[in-house]
């Protein structure tokens, strides 16, 4: 069984990041743009581990920033999840036009 080229794994990644990105800049729903975010973090992720396997095969940095990275992005999700319930309570609506209200 042969080795995937490191080629194949970042045109995945890139593909995964412009397709979050499409998603968070397209979308007015706040948990489809959390979703997008996610969707961006886990391509970097790709990159790390891809990186790692194939520059230094023998080491564990990149898995150890993918760890960091998936312990700040459910972090990053438990917050956003209770920022977009609360704004459902108050405006029965989770698009992000209502969102400007909280500003003031």
């Amino acid at each position: 069984m042969s080795e995937v080229p490191v080629s194949h794994i970042l045109f995945v990644s890139t593909a995964l990041f412009f397709i979050g990105m499409y998603g968070l800049f397209t979308r007015r729903n706040l948990i489809t743009m959390l979703m997008a975010i996610e969707l961006m973090l886990n391509s970097v992720n790709i990159n790390f581990v891809a990186f790692n396997k194939y520059l230094y095969p023998d080491k564990l940095d990149g898995i150890f920033f993918t760890i960091f990275i998936i312990t700040i992005a459910a972090a990053e999700a438990a917050v956003a999840i209770a920022i977009i319930i609360n704004l459902y309570r108050s405006h029965n609506s989770i698009d992000v036009e209502d969102a400007t209200e909280l500003k003031y």
